[in-house]
């Protein structure tokens, strides 16, 4: 079977269909949305009504920190990213407030886990960005591999039994085998707002019978969904940077 995994989608529309059509062309026959449906982009809605009709066809789907904080007002961010958040309260109905509230912070399938940042202690949102919080986060798990996103940065860990850690940034199109006697942590890329200087819209395909992963690049209408953030007067640095992947 071959998965897309999707992270960080961050009401990014045309960043989301595009990499939806593009793992489709490629194949994919199951989707894991590895959380932040909202925040930072102008179509909440939109991007939240399409995970929860992927996820009612088989997917599945965790909760990120923008999606915890729609709910939960006791959860701050930079001024920003809260004024984002506050404008996203007002767009979204019920039906998809109450859906980012119960999704789960964590799923596991057939020995992979799913959780949106660091797999010791999801719901404090910890930033996998380093060897020593990526080992924290295998020693909290004994699944073969984890996958999670946050960072918007791709990036691949792994560890030996002797707990040998290694790390290195996948090279897009590049198939990484994640097997032998190591235990895996893949860090998605960002589809709504790349971070790693490459503006494209990123996410991953999984072989579940190869047990390889490849990082794939999209290019979307960035212009649209910058005209889509200004017209709803959010932050302008959030429409900036999709230009540059930063």
């Amino acid at each position: 079977m071959l998965i897309a995994l999707l992270a960080d989608i961050h009401a990014n529309r045309q960043a989301f269909t595009a990499c939806l059509d593009d793992a489709k062309a490629r194949g994919a026959e199951r989707h894991v949305l590895l959380g932040d449906f909202v925040g930072y982009g102008a179509d909440p809605v939109w991007c939240v009504d399409k995970a929860m009709e992927l996820v009612a066809g088989g997917a599945f789907a965790v909760m990120g920190n923008h999606d915890a904080a729609v709910n939960d007002p006791t959860i701050r961010m930079n001024e920003e990213a809260q004024a984002a958040i506050d404008w996203t309260r007002g767009k979204l109905g019920q039906v998809e407030r109450r859906w980012l509230a119960e999704l789960p912070m964590e799923q596991s399938d057939e020995g992979r886990l799913y959780v949106h940042a660091d797999a010791s202690q999801p719901a404090k949102w910890i930033y996998v960005l380093t060897v020593e919080e990526a080992a924290r986060s295998l020693r909290s798990t004994q699944a073969p591999m984890t996958f999670c996103g946050h960072t918007h940065k791709p990036a691949i860990f792994s560890t030996t039994p002797a707990a040998k850690m290694t790390a290195f940034s996948p090279v897009t199109e590049v198939a990484v085998p994640l097997h032998g006697l190591r235990r895996w942590l893949a860090v998605l890329g960002s589809v709504g707002q790349p971070r790693d200087g490459n503006p494209r819209a990123c996410y991953g395909l999984f072989d579940t019978e190869k047990k390889e992963i490849i990082y794939v690049r999209v290019p979307y209408d960035i212009e649209s969904a910058a005209a889509t953030i200004r017209a709803a007067r959010l932050p302008d640095f959030f429409a900036e940077r999709l230009f540059i992947g930063r």
